[in-house]
């Protein structure tokens, strides 16, 4: 619109003529303003793009980073939804447009326990057709084991069968994540952006007003010192195992917990094994590496992992040494002939198979991984610990070729930590390990040896708050004189009600081996008619054996006493660990 032209000779005094410019260019603002908006509404509205991050995790770090990749997103302007795998029907997965899915490996290759289920519906015949999802799969695992990654790799391979479109390729983490982790979510979520017609471009600040969530300044990376104020024996003096009970003071950290998080303790390496190593390697003492500013004996006591040799140690050994045995194993790729010839061995016992072997420093240097931090169920509650965290360590050692051998961070542990000692630790939040919101819930809880941990913390906590749900704990181990830890905080809470039921296996007390599983088989009545009333079902301690072992007794019971089918009966334990009543934190 033009705004017409007023010549001075028109019938207007001077006053008028500007009044009436000024009306003129109004009216053509105006218009030029309706101009833009119809121009706005004839163009294709721009949106937000929205982004689902999946996650698969076992004992909280994939959560982390996913929570973390939300965050990012968010500060891009992504519209985000962050959900744990089983939380996920395939229908809703189906409505998906974008997503990221953040899965690590458990064990030997097995998916982690929040996603079993979502993997079972995803690997079905039965799965839908995915054509209009977006993904990327950032896979966390440990090149220690042979199936590194493979959830994720799993994952990742059925979503393109199923039609979903790859945005970039998967990325598979080893133990150190965080810094790749971060690249890659870096990369990726422009990607995510770019395949939505008409989304809004990612900014480099945040664009919708969502909070920020700052990061703990505690971390694995940056761990804090905590000082030791309690290291006792637990175990008797008869026991075939070291059990400590640890407990460290956190009040001037900042660090705040609750019951069924974890507590990762960074180690250092025996100083004995450390003085063998460069014995054996013929290190000066004064030997110094400049890539890492630090001399080569303090690397080896607090930046390598020495005891449990990496895969390229192996090899490197195998093909340099002259021992038939292990060229022969390593040749063939036989998995269980070398982990029973690895069996109590360390990377030290690998060096001395040949005495004439010699690794120059740099070289086996680059063959061994970094120290990594152990991870501990906490066995105590803030509502009636304070600012202590409480862990229950079993101390492992054994002898083996004439010499003795001791667990990396167990050891480091008992014999190094005095009152006053600290210990750097940082939190792993374990959110799916919880006791039930409703205090009236009964909770059944299976923790042999130091599977107690965490049903400790449990019990405390539900005491402090008044919960009146029934509990029941099956514990057990070899002896019941020397091996029943916490025998005195247990009975009192049998005899006070707050156990309402205790349940003891002691495995070496008489000449059949009575475990967890046979208490439960011969209360299996009893345990499903709890199922039946809600119970939560809870389960601490060894995953290869005692945890598969419960859970074929758990299915079994609810088959007999249910007078369920056995798909049935599977059917049943899947609806429990759909409805979160099923949990584990296991090893």
């Amino acid at each position: 619109m033009k705004v017409p032209y007023i010549p001075d000779s028109a019938p207007f005094n001077e006053d008028q003529r500007a009044w009436l410019s000024g009306f003129l260019a109004g009216l053509h603002s105006r218009a030029a303003m309706g101009e833009q908006q119809t121009a706005a509404a004839a163009a294709p509205a721009q949106q937000a793009v929205k982004l689902d991050v999946l996650y698969g995790t076992q004992t909280g770090n994939a959560e982390m980073v996913a929570q973390d990749t939300a965050q990012s997103a968010r500060a891009k302007g992504f519209q985000t939804n962050v959900a744990g795998l089983d939380d996920v029907s395939m229908e809703q997965l189906a409505s998906m447009d974008q997503a990221i899915i953040v899965i690590s490996t458990y064990g030997e290759g097995e998916m982690p326990d929040n996603a079993q289920l979502f993997w079972d519906a995803l690997s079905a015949d039965t799965a839908p057709r995915l054509e209009h999802l977006s993904y990327g799969v950032l896979a966390l695992g440990d090149t220690s084991y042979d199936e590194f990654c493979h959830a994720g790799k799993l994952v990742d391979m059925r979503l393109e069968q199923l039609g979903a479109r790859r945005l970039t390729q998967r990325l598979d983490c080893d133990v150190d994540y965080e810094d790749p982790a971060a690249a890659w979510i870096e990369g990726t979520l422009p990607l995510i952006a770019d395949a939505v017609p008409g989304a809004l471009a990612p900014v480099a600040e945040q664009a919708n007003g969502a909070a920020e969530t700052s990061k703990p300044k505690w971390n694995r990376k940056n761990p804090y010192p905590a000082p030791t104020v309690e290291n006792r024996l637990l175990s008797g003096s008869g026991s075939a195992k070291e059990i400590r009970h640890i407990a460290f003071d956190l009040s001037e950290s900042g660090l705040s917990y609750e019951a069924g998080d974890a507590i990762g303790v960074i180690p250092q390496n025996n100083p004995e094994l450390v003085n063998l190593m460069m014995e054996r390697l013929e290190v000066p003492a004064d030997a110094h590496i400049e890539e890492l500013d630090m001399s080569v004996r303090d690397a080896l006591m607090t930046r390598f992992e020495i005891t449990t040799p990496s895969k390229e140690m192996i090899n490197a050994i195998a093909e340099r040494s002259g021992h038939d045995e292990l060229c022969s194993i390593a040749t063939n790729g036989d998995k269980e002939a070398l982990e029973a010839f690895m069996w109590g061995r360390d990377t030290l016992d690998l060096l001395n198979l040949d005495d004439k072997l010699v690794i120059p420093a740099s070289e086996f240097l680059d063959h061994l991984k970094p120290l990594q931090h152990r991870a501990y169920s906490i066995s105590s509650s803030p509502k009636v610990h304070g600012d202590e965290v409480h862990l229950t360590v079993a101390a492992v050692r054994w002898e083996a070729e004439g010499r003795p051998h001791r667990g990396v961070c167990s050891t480091f542990m008992a014999d190094a930590l005095a009152e006053g000692d600290t210990a750097p630790v940082f939190l792993s939040p374990n959110k799916a390990f919880r006791i039930p919101e409703k205090d009236d819930a009964p909770m059944i809880m299976v923790g042999p040896g130091t599977g107690i941990a965490p049903f400790r913390a449990f019990l405390h906590e539900r005491q402090a708050r008044g919960a009146t749900g029934s509990n029941w704990l099956f514990f057990g181990d070899q002896h019941r004189s020397d091996d029943f830890i916490y025998e005195d905080e247990i009975s009192k809470m049998s005899a006070d009600g707050l156990l309402a039921r205790l349940d003891l296996a002691f495995s070496r007390d008489q000449s059949e081996k009575i475990y967890v599983q046979t208490r439960m088989h011969e209360n299996g009545k009893a345990l499903f008619a709890w199922l039946e009333e809600g119970a939560y079902f809870y389960v601490c301690g060894d995953a290869t054996r005692m945890a598969r072992d419960v859970d074929t007794a758990l299915t079994d019971l609810i088959a007999e006493h249910g007078s369920l089918s056995a798909d049935d009966a599977g059917q049943y334990v899947a609806n429990l660990k759909r409805e979160k009543r099923y949990l584990r934190d296991v090893y």
